[in-house]
């Protein structure tokens, strides 16, 4: 069975869970129209169906190459990408000053996450854009972003991000690249850096690269490092690209997965370069993309799940194995329990990933609309959450989904196995989701957990409103939530942070739990408290989200007992 775009499911959530309607009533978005996103999401999902979902299959058995220093990019994507440049999804929430549709994050986030549903290796190529336009709005000067914002915008030129380095991965303040001023408003920018995603195609007139390096006078670590935006072709005052830039692809990577996505190796040698934002002032202006970047991340793993369940499900409904319990069923192996509750788990999860990641877009939407400080509290605080339990997600399922096939699931032949191994990366790159966890234990909480006992609250008086209805349902939800909020509690109270570091992971997922519980009860009383989402809210709430307590147990057990296993004791 092909890919089929979810796009009833979209609308649903941003009528009766995402509360997308709020941020149409925003002078901001004012017109984020019911009919605009159901118009936007019905022709994005035809484009990943007709043109990029084809491309999932050819891009895994033919990856991208390097050619006599050139960038061979697979079958097809050349023309792939064309698609979704023009059909303007590289620029949905980008600002019309610049060709973008201004649109709502939470808009860019549904149709980022059908076009990874169809071929996450090519929708790398558009997120990392994306997360560029957004930091040249917010820090590039004027003069810059005349030149490069249009061009981006419109998917003539791609952009990269260009942090990690062979000594300098996680810890990012140990690079090595530097940066020397011209005397004419450029820099020579000189280093290597290594996993850059995108980093040259055969499709795009110019790849722009946004560069972590220190200038002479910057201080060791991350206060010393300056951003600067490096065209392969450096372009002229009327921004046609003119003669190349003195950087190179070194090398790609052979990888577990994503082999329609050149991850390169680039070497910088002097390459003229321009300052983003104010000198030593890097870090701020990158994470004004990777910000951007961990909330599409998320969405990744949202759509690898979704089309690995798509997969999974066609196949139990066609495969017929062994005589099957249900009077009058089908007669397929979707049939048999355990494929049963496999397929529930899955469909379960995704919706729980995706209203988070929904939710948190819109939180962005509605602090870029009225600068109100709790709104961006909000979106801050759910960042990491989405990031990791997204990407969670995605492995998760398509691991089922493997499991679902049986033996053929082992055959490469039939796709399953290349969801798994496409999404794998996504729980490693831009912040592994540990160190999500760590930000979400450590600073999302310097504000006294404000943002995280807001969201608790909320979860708690939804449940208590529907006592009434869905009592058997309602309960466990409120429960949860007072867990949670006791856990937390827990974590403030911790002086060392190490403490709170090593339940920091845990904690992460149970919140996530606790706010599916929240979701699929608010999508079970939005349908009446009958029907399907009834259903798999009670499936959600019986089965997957008492997870959280023995998760909320680990993660108030503190660091003692991690120290007291010594490195010689696991090496034992």
């Amino acid at each position: 069975m092909p890919y089929r775009a979810p796009v009833e499911e979209y609308q649903f959530l941003f009528d009766h869970v995402v509360d997308l309607e709020k941020v149409a009533a925003t002078d901001r978005f004012a017109e984020a129209t019911p009919d605009m996103t159901a118009a936007i999401l019905s022709e994005a999902g035809r484009m990943c169906q007709d043109v990029l979902y084809p491309l999932q299959r050819p891009g895994d058995l033919h990856p991208a190459h390097l050619e006599n220093g050139v960038v061979r990019t697979s079958p097809g994507y050349g023309d792939g990408y064309r698609a979704i440049a023009e059909g303007g999804w590289v620029s949905i929430s980008a600002s019309p000053e610049h060709g973008g549709m201004g649109l709502p994050m939470t808009v860019t986030t549904a149709v980022n996450e059908m076009m990874s549903s169809a071929c996450l290796s090519l929708q790398l190529n558009p997120l990392m854009t994306q997360g560029q336009i957004e930091a040249l709005e917010h820090h590039a000067s004027d003069a810059l972003k005349d030149i490069y914002l249009p061009r981006l915008v419109s998917g003539e030129w791609s952009g990269t991000m260009n942090l990690t380095e062979p000594q300098a991965g996680s810890d990012v303040g140990a690079l090595r690249s530097k940066a020397e001023d011209n005397g004419d408003g450029s820099y020579a920018v000189t280093g290597q850096k290594i996993y850059i995603s995108w980093g040259d195609n055969d499709f795009t007139e110019n790849v722009c690269h946004l560069v972590l390096a220190r200038l002479p006078d910057g201080v060791p670590g991350t206060k010393g490092i300056s951003l600067f935006l490096v065209p392969k072709f450096i372009p002229d005052d009327n921004g046609t690209p003119g003669r190349a830039n003195s950087l190179k692809v070194v090398s790609l990577e052979h990888k577990m997965g994503l082999h329609g996505s050149p991850t390169a190796v680039m070497q910088f040698d002097g390459a003229t370069g321009w300052l983003v934002g104010k000198p030593h002032d890097g870090m701020r202006a990158m994470f004004t993309m990777m910000n951007n970047a961990r909330l599409g991340v998320g969405g990744q793993g949202i759509g690898v799940a979704e089309g690995a369940y798509q997969h999974a499900l066609a196949y139990a409904l066609d495969r017929k194995q062994g005589r099957t319990p249900v009077e009058g069923g089908t007669g397929t192996i979707i049939d048999h329990a355990d494929v049963r509750r496999m397929l529930s788990t899955m469909k379960a999860d995704i919706f729980a990933a995706r209203s988070i990641a929904l939710t948190c877009a819109a939180a962005t939407d509605m602090q870029t609309a009225t600068n109100d400080a709790d709104w961006g509290a909000r979106a801050a605080f759910l960042t990491p959450i989405v990031k990791a339990f997204g990407t969670e997600t995605g492995m998760a399922v398509s691991e089922m989904g493997v499991q679902v096939h049986g033996g053929m699931g082992f055959i490469e032949e039939t796709g399953a196995a290349q969801y798994y191994r496409d999404v794998r990366v996504t729980a490693i790159y831009e912040g592994t989701n540990g160190i999500q966890a760590m930000d979400l234990v450590a600073r999302k909480l310097m504000d006294g957990g404000e943002a995280g006992f807001a969201i608790l609250d909320e979860i708690a008086t939804l449940a208590e409103t529907a006592r009434s209805t869905l009592p058997d349902l309602a309960e466990p939800v409120w429960q949860a939530s007072e867990t949670l909020r006791e856990a937390m509690e827990w974590m403030l109270a911790q002086g060392d942070l190490n403490q709170r570091f090593a339940g920091a992971a845990p904690f992460q997922r149970a919140f996530a739990r606790v706010l599916g519980g929240h979701f699929h009860l608010k999508a079970a009383l939005a349908e009446g408290g009958t029907g399907a989402r009834a259903r798999l809210a009670r499936f959600y709430i019986t089965r997957l989200l008492p997870e959280h307590a023995g998760l909320l147990a680990h993660a108030t057990s503190g660091a003692d007992d991690l120290y007291a296993l010594s490195a010689a004791d696991l090496g034992a």
